[in-house]
């Protein structure tokens, strides 16, 4: 068996390299628009899915693993920003305020069509940002490519007041916690089993 992320974002990459298991990555190339009125858990939960689903014709004997992320500000849904005039009105928009980001991992078994998924909540509160803040911020980490506007990882900590979760590496875009729970129940512990060999 193989091992798939199911992405081609850096960060998920980086983050699955931790558990030391050998994989490989691919774009599920999926559309990612909300349905209406879909709330932000329930569209990171189908995403998720959707994107390990999407690879099962490429990867027919693998486990795929599947993950995204929502943020939602009081019941707006907040995308990647794209730009930096959108990642500022984001910012700004979210200064002061709890932010929630509910991050999505599914494993699917692509030889039984089977998967085992879990779901993180990690909120945070931004600290009253000066304009002059943001725009040091983007300058500097240009998060363009970030749901939130933000690397959590990097300095976009320097933003927060407070931080709410179980496992920081939700924020990232990958629940490793909930991950390393669903890959052992597939049969992959990574501290002592034989992980699913790469091609």
């Amino acid at each position: 068996m193989q091992l798939v992320l199911a992405s081609s974002s850096p960060y998920r990459k980086a983050l699955l390299e931790r558990l030391c298991l050998p994989f490989v990555c691919a774009n599920p190339d999926i559309d990612e628009q909300p349905r209406p009125n879909e709330k932000g858990p329930a569209l990171a939960a189908r995403l998720a899915l959707e994107k390990a689903r999407a690879l099962v014709p490429r990867f027919p004997d693998a486990l795929i693993i599947g993950s995204d992320q929502v943020c939602v500000r009081g019941n707006n849904l907040t995308g990647k920003p794209g730009t930096r005039a959108a990642a500022q009105a984001q910012l700004e928009a979210s200064s002061g305020r709890w932010v929630e980001f509910h991050t999505a991992v599914v494993l699917l078994d692509a030889r039984s069509g089977r998967h085992r998924s879990a779901q993180d909540l990690y909120r945070i509160k931004f600290r009253r940002l000066s304009t002059q803040e943001i725009a040091a911020y983007l300058d500097r980490e240009q998060p363009y490519d970030c749901a939130g506007s933000f690397k959590a990882e990097g300095l976009g900590i320097s933003l927060f007041e407070h931080m709410e979760g179980r496992d920081f590496h939700s924020l990232i875009g990958l629940p490793l916690i909930s991950l390393c729970h669903l890959l052992r129940e597939a049969g992959v512990n990574p501290l002592i089993a034989t992980a699913p060999a790469a091609r």
